[in-house]
């Protein structure tokens, strides 16, 4: 029991906004789950449909609600604005945008402290791509395969995954290393080996002089995917011998949700050039930020940059209620806490059903793939897409992912409880079981 109440619902039917989207919204826009569920109303980690039926959410908004659907803080802070001032440009001084740069850099390493606020992750991306040729006057680019990045014409060439590139000409001077996937890469766990790989690819398909190297702490969209011991740091050294900058991407991975870290990087002791960042950032509003140095910032002054949206005065009162809320509720320590104890449940499942075939993952960033055979590791992903219609039947809403559609992501708001994490692998167990 949540002891909350929804609203009751008297819009129109779901037939209705059903027909509304398939004739006016693009058809490429897709929805989860044969029975598509409408959602009228969120409260922390639970959401409604038009019936008033909860459910528990285990993807939060993939992977954007951090502290919890409509969160008191957040929305007081965003209605409190909105009164004041809805919308300037960085051409005007406002107390805001500043503020809010300063406390987040003030989570972030000493020399990572100049920031430019964008409006999606993608955005970001595209951003940093542009500052790391411009300031090491490379242009060749690492990113790795199976990674995510974004859907702007730069950043799909970034991403590493067909299932998100169009047939049209991207990704110049973009170079795909070997997923340093520990389950199903070529070479296991051994991180020395996919270095050694993306150091002949250096040698072989580049000028030797890089720009950057793109990679997230954890792969998201590719399915939770966890790297080979020692893969990051010793991939840091190489491309800096090359001239490149390193960029963590942590639009996923970031703002605690790895619970023994604030962020990815961290936990792999590495200092990144550049930080990029989306999603978690405003907890649902249209925020994100690159975060460098001085330094690499600086380039950007050789002609006029500009950002309508970015960093106005909402999203970042937003923001920063999101900052205080993660420092002053615990929910770094929530996800560590909920985050071990849902590994942990969920490797025993994997005892259990034999359809699973890895469990990994960090925190509240947690994956589970699902394969027909565990010595072919043959993607289930018609299974994996039956068992979540049979979730969402117990009030779970699923999330999923993977270059096969095969992995359930569990990256729920940050507010999951203990009881949330039982009844999330209660549900699994039964779906799996009914398959």
């Amino acid at each position: 029991p949540c002891g909350f109440a929804p609203e009751p619902y008297h819009g129109p039917s779901k037939a209705e906004v059903l027909a509304t989207r398939k004739e006016f919204l693009n058809p490429a826009m897709f929805h989860h789950f044969k029975d598509p569920v409408m959602i009228t109303q969120g409260h922390m980690q639970y959401l409604f449909d038009e019936t008033g039926r909860r459910y528990l959410d285990a993807f939060g908004g993939i992977v954007t609600v951090s502290v919890g659907h409509c969160h008191p803080v957040v929305l007081e802070a965003i209605e409190k604005q909105t009164r004041l001032l809805q919308h300037t440009t960085t051409i005007y001084l406002n107390e805001q945008i500043g503020a809010f740069a300063q406390e987040l850099s003030a989570r972030l390493p000493a020399h990572l402290k100049n920031v430019y606020f964008v409006n999606s992750g993608s955005e970001a991306n595209d951003l940093a791509m542009l500052m790391a040729r411009l300031h090491t006057g490379n242009f060749d680019i690492l990113a790795v395969r199976n990674g995510y990045h974004g859907m702007s014409p730069s950043t799909m060439g970034l991403t590493g995954q067909v299932t998100w590139k169009y047939p049209v000409p991207h990704g110049f001077g973009i170079h795909h290393v070997m997923n340093p996937d520990p389950y199903r890469g070529a070479f296991g766990n051994d991180g020395a080996a996919y270095v050694a790989d993306a150091a002949d690819m250096v040698t072989h398909s580049t000028s030797g002089k890089l720009a950057a190297f793109f990679a997230e702490p954890v792969q998201g969209v590719g399915g939770a995917v966890t790297y080979a011991d020692g893969y990051l740091p010793a991939m840091y050294d190489l491309v800096r011998q090359h001239g490149g900058l390193c960029v963590a991407d942590e639009v996923q991975t970031g703002f605690g949700r790895m619970g023994t870290h604030y962020w990815g990087f961290e936990m792999h002791g590495l200092s990144p050039d550049i930080v990029t960042m989306a999603k978690g950032i405003g907890n649902g509003v249209p925020l994100a930020a690159v975060v460098t140095t001085d330094e690499v910032a600086a380039t950007l002054t050789q002609r006029i940059h500009f950002n309508t949206y970015g960093g106005n005065p909402v999203c970042s009162a937003a923001g920063r209620a999101v900052l205080r809320v993660i420092d002053e509720e615990g929910t770094q320590a929530n996800a560590a806490r909920v985050g071990d104890h849902l590994l942990a449940r969920l490797a025993a499942l994997k005892d259990k059903h034999d359809i699973i075939g890895d469990v990994r993952g960090k925190g509240l960033m947690l994956g589970l793939e699902l394969v027909t055979d565990r010595a072919t590791k043959t993607p289930a992903a018609a299974e994996c897409a039956a068992a979540m219609e049979t979730m969402k039947d117990h009030g779970l809403l699923m999330g999923k992912g993977g270059m096969h559609g095969n992995v359930y992501r569990i990256k729920p708001p940050m507010c999951w409880t203990l009881e949330d994490a039982d009844f999330c692998v209660e549900v699994i167990d039964e779906a799996l079981a009914r398959l």
